[in-house]
């Protein structure tokens, strides 16, 4: 990634894989096998990924800045081939991508780290985040399966300095994460420079969680329940565009049942739960209602007020105006200290009352 070290700030988008990207299935082992058989073409993403992608990378190129696309995968380094094939079926440019060395882990006898993902991911995005140059800012995406928010949240209070080496010793103890991998990744964090480079962190909803489930970490994590949702951030924070938007809802209608009114419905639900540009929301809307994307507005035929109302507005008017109210500065609102060591706590008792 040695161009990223131009003028304009780079950006780097990092991608997990599974049910982020592609819509995997490895709940049991009989999935887990038939994964490395899987042609590309077999292999099906989750609905509006490719064009948001593709919009990414166009929007940051557009603006002078160079960009990094990157991914990291709970899969064998053995599938990557089929991988790799069906990134360039879609037409997704890729700047790197990472693999868990399955076979690795069985030859040193270390099966709990099969499906153990906190230490492996982590450590991964540690690695990598050395290659990157310290200005760069990173967005994330990930999904509600496992423990992506977790982790996600962690890498950026770890490499922002508000996690310690010592805390991050303890959190990744407290989630049973294996001693090799919880020295490796204090070693890596140790020689990182604090830079607080993490600007959002996307998860998709694809086991429908309640969003209010993620309050906990702060509103740098945004759950979206499809990536129209994830779109429409993206464009309220100037990383997208309309036509990138546009083009997201529009594969939303033709893979996956969407109407306009569903996604008026979906824009809506998420203006509720996520602070939003409101006057970049307008253009977009009308933007998307003009190309059919979103339900006209009912026309609504709104009687001319009477004169005493009229004159009853202008008396109040007046009122307001010769009204003196102090001015009140909110308080910024504090960052939010996410407590990893409860989270890990709960995740590992989840994970266990799963495996029993």
């Amino acid at each position: 990634m040695e161009n990223l070290t131009q003028s304009h700030t780079p950006i780097v988008f990092r991608w997990d894989l599974d049910k982020t990207y592609l819509q995997t299935e490895f709940e049991s082992l009989r999935e887990l096998v038939r994964i490395p058989f899987e042609k590309p073409e077999d292999k099906v993403t989750i609905p509006g990924v490719i064009p948001l992608i593709h919009g990414l990378r166009r929007v940051a190129e557009a603006q002078g800045r160079v960009v990094g696309i990157y991914f990291i995968s709970a899969s064998p380094p053995q599938i990557g081939k089929a991988i790799r094939d069906k990134l360039a079926l879609d037409g997704v440019q890729v700047d790197g991508i990472i693999f868990k060395n399955q076979l690795r882990n069985i030859r040193r006898g270390k099966f709990r780290n099969l499906r153990e993902q906190i230490g492996y991911k982590l450590t991964e995005l540690l690695k990598q985040r050395a290659s990157f140059p310290p200005d760069c800012e990173e967005i994330m995406f990930g999904d509600d399966w496992e423990s992506d928010p977790v982790i996600y949240s962690l890498y950026a209070d770890v490499i922002n300095g508000r996690v310690s080496i010592d805390e991050l010793r303890e959190i990744l103890t407290t989630a049973e994460v294996d001693e090799e991998l919880v020295g490796e990744a204090c070693e890596l964090a140790a020689q990182l420079e604090h830079v607080d480079s993490v600007r959002r962190i996307y998860i998709n909803l694809e086991r429908r969680t309640a969003p209010t489930e993620f309050a906990r970490f702060s509103d740098r994590l945004v759950p979206a329940f499809d990536y129209f949702q994830t779109a429409v951030c993206l464009f309220s924070e100037s990383i997208l565009d309309e036509p990138a938007v546009a083009a997201v809802a529009q594969k939303l209608i033709e893979a996956s049942a969407y109407t306009p009114a569903r996604l008026a419905n979906s824009l809506n639900d998420l203006r509720r739960r996520v602070r939003l540009d409101e006057p970049r929301l307008e253009v977009l809307r009308e933007s998307l209602m003009a190309a059919a994307l979103l339900p006209a507005p009912p026309v609504v035929v709104i009687p001319r007020p009477s004169f005493w109302q009229r004159a009853k507005k202008r008396l109040r008017a007046l009122a307001q105006r010769w009204r003196h109210k102090p001015v009140v500065t909110a308080e910024p609102p504090a960052a939010l200290q996410i407590d990893y060591r409860a989270l890990m706590s709960e995740w590992r008792q989840l994970r266990e009352g799963a495996v029993r």
